[in-house]
């Protein structure tokens, strides 16, 4: 896919000696054995890279749930109906659903965005509608977007987290069948088998699991010229993984702070990887997904999620959970006492200085 409209800010590379340096330097003198605080410290290290501070403070965190619908399932790739994606955006924008249960909790904002649902929403606080079509095309029949349709979902991303403030983009998704385009989407790009990256998504039985595998091995079959990043998220993506990228991109160029939650985010990423590899400096893995696919896909991207606590459920919901470690992170770097500070020996060669002293 090539376009001369379509254009992505550039991304800075965040390796600094000098200020990874006096971060690490900032770390291990708090009054802690060194490395004690395990990957805490790596995840207050990446954050201060990220915003470059050695005292980050991470401010009007968004959560943005990206949804849309699939033509591909009309071919029985997922155990629920399509109507579902525009069932659980109403219990999203309510307040039922487990991931604004979490933001909820954690003082995230929340933002749900209709990228092409097969459903009309009523205007609302805390919905923005950047509707591409009323869902894909079925990609086992045809390409799932045209190139323009790509290119103006990524576009929508983009202006979208223009208007966001904070500096901590959370990545949500909805969309039945969208563990299909998202296994797509990894086969295609990294290579990997098909069997590999594709797991239960919804919690398909095992004969609904072989039949979706046999689909989606034709989709691939059917477009074997989708090898580009951009050339395979309009064969096999979905509207709201388009604009995930777009907003992967343009959260990047931004410096700010990107959490991931789940399988299909982390293929938003790759994705977005695959275009400009410095966005994987501001990116945090929320947590390791039980779908099939997502730890070989976080191996592909040498990416080391923070939980492991066996969810399936997408929305976000992980990345909400994971919102924590990255608050104490910070809080860490910043109010942490050094061992010069309060007056505490920083080893046992100082203690035994001091007592002969």
């Amino acid at each position: 896919m090539t376009s001369s409209s379509l254009t992505f800010a550039p991304i800075t590379d965040l390796n600094d000696a000098v200020l990874s340096d006096r971060l690490h330097h900032v770390i291990d003198r708090k009054t802690k054995p060194l490395g004690a605080l395990g990957r805490l410290e790596a995840l207050a290290h990446r954050i201060g890279l990220v915003l470059r501070s050695e005292q980050p403070r991470l401010v009007d965190p968004q959560m943005v749930v990206f949804a849309g619908d699939h033509g591909l399932t009309a071919r029985g790739v997922s155990a629920y109906p399509s109507d579902v994606t525009w069932q659980m955006i109403e219990n999203f924008l309510a307040g039922g659903a487990a991931v604004s249960v979490l933001c909820r909790q954690h003082g995230v904002a929340m933002t749900v965005v209709d990228c092409g649902v097969a459903h009309d929403f009523a205007p609302r606080p805390g919905l923005q509608i950047r509707k591409v079509a009323p869902g894909t095309a079925d990609c086992s029949a045809q390409a799932a977007m045209t190139t323009e349709q790509c290119e103006a979902a990524l576009r929508h991303g983009q202006e979208l987290v223009r208007g966001l403030p904070g500096n901590a983009l959370l990545l949500g998704e909805m969309g039945i069948g969208n563990t299909s385009s998202a296994s797509l989407l990894m086969a295609r790009l990294t290579g990997e088998s098909l069997d590999l990256c594709t797991g239960r998504g919804t919690g398909l039985s095992d004969t609904a699991l072989t039949h979706k595998r046999a689909v989606l091995n034709e989709v691939l079959l059917r477009h074997p010229d989708a090898q580009t990043p951009l050339e395979a998220l309009a064969a096999f993506g979905g509207f709201e993984i388009a604009q995930m990228v777009g907003a992967v991109l343009q959260a990047a160029a931004e410096n700010r702070v990107i959490l991931v939650d789940g399988f299909i985010t982390t293929s938003a990423v790759l994705v977005a990887a695959r275009l400009q590899p410095l966005v994987l400096q501001r990116c945090v893995f929320s947590h390791q997904s039980d779908e099939a696919g997502h730890v070989i896909l976080l191996g592909h991207l040498k990416a080391q999620a923070l939980l492991q606590l066996g969810l399936r459920l997408g929305e976000g919901s992980g990345a909400a959970l994971a919102w924590p470690l990255l608050e104490s992170a910070c809080a860490i770097l910043r109010d942490m006492a050094s061992f010069d500070a309060a007056g505490v020996s920083d080893s046992d060669t100082d203690a035994g200085q001091s007592q002969a002293q």
